[in-house]
């Protein structure tokens, strides 16, 4: 028998079998839920198949402590969610279950005993093990974390990272014959939204680098710096223009890495045009503090 249990704005559907709480389907326009530990004095064990299928609206999902098996599909499609809270212990793990949740970034164990450091990155690279590295064996929350996992974790990445960027693109063709003459299909556009997958994950490791190696580190701030504004091809700064812009750790992260030069600064700047103008002053007071002194004001002359 399905019953339901209201939420401030939906209702979660759920059924009760041998003393243990299964939430089968979700309904509403809540952007945050809490699922509650116990539901009719029984523990909520499981999610169900497709429980939360294609939600348009919830961006953070906290699971309680006494989830035992999330099933296939659970999350899939939830188009803006961005944080799952979840305890990291032994649990049973449908397919898919986070298929096409392309705004994930964080999986956190709120409950963990670990440095508030290694739990922010590892929930992060935790999330990224399904939207970018594709990688579901490295989906385990036992272990993420630990020197094993971040190894295999970077040695995936590394894999990533190493592929000529026209990989796959044969086989796409081949496979989207009814799309002949799309942008999709065009060389230039396939190799540039390659580097961009790449840039995001070299991005995302340097700025979560728990437990990196400097070896490692250094290969992921050349490619990085190999495709900055003014080298051939641009995509670091793309991606930070495009999809981060006007969040400043990404533009202090730039800096940080070498990204923003005397050379390229008036480029970032006409690029800029009339946008994101508090990141654009930014910069800008960077660049004064870096100028000499009888060119400090320079860049305000754009």
């Amino acid at each position: 028998m399905i019953r339901e249990l209201d939420t401030p704005q939906g209702a979660l559907q759920y059924r009760q079998t041998d003393g243990q709480t299964e939430i089968v389907a979700y309904r509403g326009k809540d952007t945050e839920l809490v699922i509650p530990e116990r539901i009719a004095d029984c523990p909520v064990t499981s999610i169900g198949r497709k429980a939360f299928l294609s939600n348009k609206m919830l961006r953070q999902i906290t699971l309680p402590e006494s989830i035992l098996r999330i099933d296939d599909w659970a999350f899939a499609y939830c188009a803006k969610l961005t944080t799952m809270i979840l305890p990291y212990h032994k649990m049973e793990i449908g397919q898919g279950i986070f298929k096409e949740c392309g705004r994930l970034e964080q999986i956190i164990d709120e409950q963990g005993d670990r440095s508030k450091r290694r739990t922010m990155d590892v929930a992060y690279l935790l999330a990224a093990t399904m939207s970018r590295l594709d990688a579901f064996y490295l989906f385990d929350f036992e272990n993420a974390g630990t020197e094993e996992w971040l190894a295999q974790w970077d040695a995936r990445m590394q894999t990533f990272m190493s592929l000529d960027d026209t990989d796959g693109f044969s086989k796409m063709l081949l496979c989207g014959e009814e799309d002949y003459g799309s942008k999709e299909n065009n060389l230039d556009y396939y190799l540039e939204q390659k580097r961009r997958s790449k840039v995001r994950l070299a991005m995302l490791r340097l700025m979560h680098d728990y437990g990196l190696s400097e070896p490692v580190k250094n290969s992921l701030r050349e490619y990085l710096l190999n495709h900055s504004k003014g080298q051939s091809t641009e995509e670091t700064w793309r991606v930070v223009l495009e999809e981060h812009g006007d969040e400043k750790e990404y533009y202090q992260f730039l800096i940080d890495l070498g990204c923003v030069t005397q050379g390229n600064f008036q480029a970032l700047m006409a690029d800029m045009g009339d946008r994101h103008t508090e990141m654009k002053a930014f910069l800008m007071r960077y660049h004064s503090s870096r100028s000499e002194p009888e060119d400090a004001f320079a860049a305000f002359s754009l």
